[in-house]
């Protein structure tokens, strides 16, 4: 077979799955990208880049819409001189993020599209205004407007997919029914508990499994990964565990938000304002995976928390690895940690109150094995990517490659299809665990 991938940032979301594909030798696997450097065995790349850089100059609502046509018309180019080759995909897999699925069918319309629908935008009731700034009607019409090409990529596309419920709720209710919810899958096969690990951090401690050691991670420290309710806890922290270490893994750009306006970054912003003992906290910035999940291994209560977002790799990896973690009351969570069960639940923006679960768990390491042990069962049943979400993914492939799909007009668990969506979404339902 043939595959065609489209991610300006290859190979994101699909980096599991085109490895297995890429493993057969009967199939070609072409990936359209943005990326430069990255290579991949057994998987053909095609770069491009855009004509020129988005304007400034026009009117703010569509500046974004300007940078997503600029994303679709090199893609089309690509593609353009794929088939000038004879290349002709029997599926593309596109994420629909950036405007890369906006003329597919336009270069190859008989040839079916899986379209990756990771977020669609709300003025209200999700991340939008979450953390307290103003959200006047420019702001709500500025964040309407986010949403125009990724209409028209699922319009388009054959059939959607996004990695969680939370994601799925966020889809216009017309395509909903068009949409399985099947997540990447996590490697909980490598993702495990290692009572031996030893970690070095910069300052020469070499940390292991007999130390206090709490650890906050995310790609980047910004507030919509709740890096300053995080900061606030920490003298607190400190204060109660005079023995903790602190881990904090991330760096100092920016992923979703903005930066703050005083300061170059979130952590310079939030080091200048609260007080803190620096020996006990170790800034580690962005660190090579194995180091990453070294630390999570290591810790003895891990912090993830978030805005109604996108939920982050590390958050299930977590998980898998056995941590026991304390969790923010919000929504995405709410699909993976069940308060007392698999995780601890605290509302986001209480640093007071994350500081004393924290510290509860610190003092009660029977509880701390049962919450770890479950995460981990939980994990492995729900996002392994080998006997989960692998085989739903490759099946989910083959029914849009072959159109066996349920009808528009019908709901997607009427056949048992892959990744079919609940036939009643209820906002905030949370799994049960065995």
């Amino acid at each position: 077979m043939r595959f065609l991938f489209v991610h300006q940032n290859m190979p994101a979301q699909y980096a599991h799955l085109i490895q297995y594909l890429a493993k057969d030798p009967k199939n070609e696997v072409v990936f359209v990208t943005r990326r430069p450097k990255l290579e991949i065995p057994g998987v053909r790349k095609v770069r491009y880049d855009l004509q020129r850089e988005p304007r400034t100059d026009s009117h703010r609502y569509v500046r974004n819409l300007d940078e997503h046509l600029l994303y679709g018309q090199a893609v089309v180019r690509s593609c353009l001189g794929l088939k000038e080759e004879g290349f002709v995909p029997d599926i593309i897999c596109v994420h629909s993020g950036w405007g890369e699925g906006l003329f597919l069918k336009d270069v190859y319309p008989d040839v079916p599209v899986l379209n990756f629908a990771e977020y669609y935008y709300h003025g209200t009731g999700a991340d939008v205004g979450f953390g307290g700034e103003e959200v006047d009607i420019d702001r709500l019409c500025r964040t309407r407007m986010r949403n125009v090409h990724l209409l028209m990529s699922m319009e388009e596309a054959d059939w959607n997919i996004t990695p969680t419920r939370f994601q799925w709720q966020q889809i216009p209710a017309a395509y909903q029914s068009r949409t399985s919810i099947i997540h990447d899958g996590v490697r909980t096969n490598v993702c495990v508990p290692n009572a031996a690990v030893q970690v070095p951090m910069p300052d020469g401690t070499v940390l292991t499994r007999n130390d206090e050691v709490v650890t906050y991670l995310a790609r980047n420290l910004e507030r919509y990964r709740g890096f300053d309710v995080f900061m606030k806890a920490l003298p607190l922290i400190q204060k109660a565990r005079p023995h903790a270490q602190i881990v904090v893994v991330g760096g100092d750009d920016t992923s979703y938000g903005s930066k703050p306006s005083d300061y170059p970054s979130w952590r310079e912003k939030m080091q200048a304002e609260v007080s803190f003992d620096p020996d006990r906290v170790h800034f580690m910035g962005r660190v090579p995976y194995s180091h990453y999940l070294q630390i999570l291994q290591v810790s003895r209560v891990h912090m993830y928390l978030t805005f109604p977002f996108v939920l982050s790799w590390s958050l299930l990896e977590s998980m898998s690895v056995g941590c026991t973690i304390v969790a923010s009351n919000t929504p995405p969570l709410k699909e993976a940690i069940v308060d007392d069960e698999t995780g601890v639940l605290v509302d986001f923006f209480d640093h007071q109150a994350l500081c004393a679960r924290i510290c509860d768990l610190l003092d009660d390491p029977a509880r701390r094995a049962r919450l770890g042990a479950a995460a981990r069962d939980f994990a492995v049943k729900t996002y392994d990517l080998e006997t989960v979400c692998l085989p739903q993914h490759l099946e989910l492939i083959d029914r849009v490659r072959t159109r066996n799909l349920p009808s528009f007009a019908s709901t997607a668990q009427a056949d048992g299809f892959p990744g079919a969506p609940p036939e009643t979404p209820v906002p905030g339902t949370r799994p049960t665990v065995e």
